[in-house]
């Protein structure tokens, strides 16, 4: 009897000192990051999952629906890209699936959803939801209403990191992006157009998805932009496009309001960040699409520890390949990513990759398009490697580490200010030598190939398209990237031209250098 009395009480004595333990690291778990967070407080509360045989998706979403929050921001007289009659920023990023919107005066009030994170207030959204507002209030599964701060947000990837002063909230257990399928189930939660919280299910249709619509949205000018525009005919400065788009696409409904709601699997574990909506009208009749979590999880960690993104660069710009570009760059390879161009003193000039180089894989794993790369690039730091193998121009196969670099020193040498004269910044568009079959086609001897344009740059606005050949730049003759760079300041009383031939002939156009 003894003996087991004294079990009972060696067993009360541990459950005690675990529970102070836990107690504890909760008051004093400030200096954690979000992701160690999150595994304590799972670590013994693992979400259970129904038996059934077929899946079930009840306890998923009672797992989960407490810890998606409906966000509701105000704004003073900023102003910004709307669509007439738009009652929300959904409207506003929804609609540039359609071109884009008018300019009119930014809404007073709109909403969204967020997912809370841990349990001391941490809440996750998109920027869109969050941005420029004056004022953002965050109303609970309880209707608790409280007002929210911005930790961090970031336009190029469309995450946004928020924090309420309020302890013992109910939070989503992050998963794990990498392990999602496609053809797998999904549930898409949150509070689309001012409904309560709503759940849909649907499944994964595809991966690593690309839609262009933070180039958009990025590219767009602002409203004060505009009227300088309006008032002076000079074009806004835009950066080269840096945005990271790898969205898991579902058919689970979407709409207005779900922008910052959480993508769970069937375990009711977050595995992406609803952000938008494919569709002619702004509403659910098409794909929605989700920021995975793994990459979310970086920013996140970036948000709470910096207050903004530090991302790293590999120091090339590159292009897809497909049996199309293939032929237009008279190579063999229809998968991979070709290097148009490499920065000087860059992580990949260090590690030996060269123009016309081929990455065909990254980390192990095969890419076949940009996003296959940039997802995993933006998971990492500046100082951190990523192993690449590339297909040499020679044909050889060779497996490299390269060394991330901040952004201040990954800018293109091309892009580099200049004294006079334009920029290929300042073109919008990157280049490829124009092959033998090419020259041959047009019965130039030199040339370099429009292998890709930026919308509302210089070469947008005089209709140049992929694939048009230059062959000289104020007179001076080019087969590289490089020689453009050489030849634009050389241009005559601030003057460049530009000549060239395509499909419909020869075409020559000039522009102010300053412009």
């Amino acid at each position: 009897m003894k003996k087991i009395g004294l079990m009972l009480l060696t067993a009360f004595v541990g459950g005690a000192v675990a529970i102070g333990a836990y107690k504890l690291l909760e008051r004093n778990n400030d200096g954690y990051s979000l992701t160690e967070k999150q595994n304590m407080m799972f670590a013994n509360n693992p979400i259970k999952i129904s038996s059934a045989g077929t899946v079930d998706f009840v306890q998923a979403a009672a797992a989960v629906s407490p810890a998606v929050v409906h966000i509701k921001t105000t704004y003073g007289t900023k102003t910004a890209n709307s669509d007439e009659g738009g009652s929300s920023m959904e409207d506003i990023f929804g609609q540039m699936f359609g071109g884009g919107g008018r300019r009119q005066r930014q809404p007073s009030a709109a909403s969204g959803s967020g997912v809370i994170l841990t349990a001391d207030g941490y809440i996750v959204t998109n920027n869109h939801v969050v941005d420029n507002a004056d004022k953002i209030e965050v109303i609970l599964a309880n209707r608790r209403k409280v007002t929210a701060k911005v930790i961090g947000k970031d336009a190029n990837t469309d995450l946004a990191l928020i924090k309420i002063d309020v302890d013992g909230l109910p939070f989503v257990k992050m998963g794990n992006s990498d392990n999602v399928q496609v053809g797998e189930w999904v549930l898409a939660v949150g509070f689309p157009l001012d409904l309560q919280t709503t759940v849909t299910a649907g499944i994964v249709s595809a991966k690593a998805r690309s839609i262009g619509i933070l180039d958009r949205q990025n590219q767009t000018p602002t409203q004060e932009e505009w009227m300088e525009y309006q008032r002076t005919g000079k074009r806004p400065e835009r950066p080269a496009n840096t945005s990271i788009e790898s969205y898991i696409q579902t058919d689970a409904a979407i709409n207005p309001g779900n922008s910052g709601g959480a993508l769970v699997n069937a375990n009711g574990e977050l595995v992406g960040i609803n952000a938008a909506i494919a569709s002619e009208t702004g509403r659910n009749e098409g794909y929605g699409f989700a920021i995975p979590v793994n990459l979310a999880k970086k920013i996140l960690e970036d948000f709470k520890q910096y207050g903004a993104v530090k991302r790293g660069y590999i120091g090339v710009s590159f292009r897809a390949l497909d049996a199309d570009a293939a032929e237009q760059l008279n190579i063999n390879e229809i998968n991979g990513l070709y290097v148009n161009e490499v920065v000087p003193n860059g992580g990949a000039e260090a590690a030996g990759i060269k123009q016309g180089d081929i990455i065909k894989k990254v980390e192990g794993v095969e890419i076949y398009d940009s996003p296959d790369l940039q997802e995993k690039i933006g998971r990492m730091r500046p100082g951190d490697k990523v192993a690449l193998t590339v297909l040499k121009t020679d044909g050889s196969t060779k497996n490299v580490n390269v060394t991330l670099k901040p952004e201040s020193k990954v800018t293109l040498a091309s892009t580099a200010g200049k004294p006079t004269g334009a920029s290929i910044s300042k073109l919008g568009a990157s280049f490829a030598p124009a092959s033998a079959t090419v020259k041959s086609k047009y019965g130039v001897t030199n040339g370099v190939v429009v292998t890709n344009v930026e919308q509302g740059k210089l070469f947008d606005s005089f209709d140049v398209t992929k694939g048009l050949v230059i062959t000289t730049v104020n007179g001076k003759p080019v087969n590289s990237a490089a020689d453009i760079e050489k030849a634009l300041p050389s241009s005559k009383d601030g003057k460049t031209t530009i000549s060239g031939v395509g499909d419909r002939g020869t075409y020559t156009f000039s522009f102010n250098g300053n412009n």
